[in-house]
């Protein structure tokens, strides 16, 4: 079916004994390369990925935990040897349904560089996922699609998804996340370049798998990721290769408006606390400035979204 491209799973496994062996085997037949990497599990998982006699498979094991951006990039180093056309990344614990792979690789072969499963487009299987799961992946998208410039894009912490090596390998993997927020830089970076990503209607399955992510961990962490991200995608697409009107409203409008807002609560403070009445001029340099400034925002965002490569 695909014999025109070569396709390569990469699998980052981290304590995944109980189903690794399953989602290798029912990978099918016209994937040409299995790339395995054990990232320091814990358990019996090294030993089952060395015993499998798979002639695509190809094992790689970290001495270290790495994490699943650290154990995805690796197996992208060794990806890129292959000469691989088509690369799909997929977790090692039974979630994804390799029986959707196709809805990955066809997007790719009309045209786009990124396809990712969206949970969010199955009401049956959504209604599935753990409750405090979906809560946090509905908080996490809102943010990403801001931070990553991809509004159109849902569910982005979905770690089923399929890209074009040749634009791959334009990224900068250096600067991918070792951990949890694989995906969400993965569009980061994808948007620095413009390129298409589309999203595809995947169910996920939820088994007796256990997540290692902590929730304290994400957020405490994820507000300063996400602030990080957001400027780096800032500067590097908007100034540093194309001085965009989007960086003009944007830089323009902040300053205005946390002016507005910072003077307006402070002088609302000191009404408040001399028991006094706000003059018009003062309530005029608070409100002028932080609508000025809410409107050049809004304006930026707008033409960000319409830019958006679709």
């Amino acid at each position: 079916m695909y014999r025109q491209s070569k396709i390569g799973i990469v699998i980052p496994c981290y304590n995944v004994e109980k189903h690794i062996e399953k989602v290798i085997r029912d990978i099918p037949s016209y994937v040409d390369r299995i790339i395995a990497v054990n990232d320091a599990s814990r358990d019996r998982t090294a030993d089952i990925l060395t015993s499998l006699k798979d002639p695509r498979l190809i094992v790689i094991h970290h001495e270290k935990n790495e994490g699943v951006g650290g154990a995805t990039v690796t197996g992208f180093g060794r990806a890129f040897q292959e000469d691989i056309d088509i690369l799909v990344k997929m977790d090692g614990d039974e979630q994804m349904d390799v029986n959707y792979l196709p809805f990955l690789l066809d997007p790719i072969l009309d045209g786009y560089s990124y396809a990712k499963g969206n949970r969010w487009l199955h009401s049956q299987a959504l209604s599935r996922m753990p409750i405090l799961r979906r809560w946090g992946n509905f908080c996490l998208t809102f943010l990403t699609k801001m931070t990553s410039g991809y509004w159109h894009i849902f569910d982005p912490q979905n770690g089923f998804w399929a890209i074009k090596t040749a634009d791959l390998r334009v990224l900068d993997l250096n600067k991918i996340h070792k951990r949890f927020f694989l995906e969400n830089d993965m569009l980061v970076q994808l948007n620095i370049f413009n390129l298409r990503v589309k999203d595809v209607p995947i169910p996920a399955r939820y088994g007796d798998e256990k997540s290692t992510m902590k929730l304290y961990n994400i957020v405490l962490s994820f507000p300063f990721f996400l602030f990080d991200r957001f400027i780096y995608r800032f500067y590097q697409k908007y100034i540093l290769r194309d001085f965009s009107p989007v960086a003009i409203f944007i830089l323009t409008g902040l300053p205005l408006f946390f002016w507005g807002l910072v003077f307006g609560l402070y002088s609302w403070w000191k009404a408040v606390s001399m028991n006094t009445v706000a003059t018009t001029g003062t309530v005029m340099l608070s409100v002028l400035p932080l609508l000025m400034g809410f409107e050049l925002i809004l304006q930026g965002i707008i033409l960000e979204i319409n830019e958006t490569p679709k």
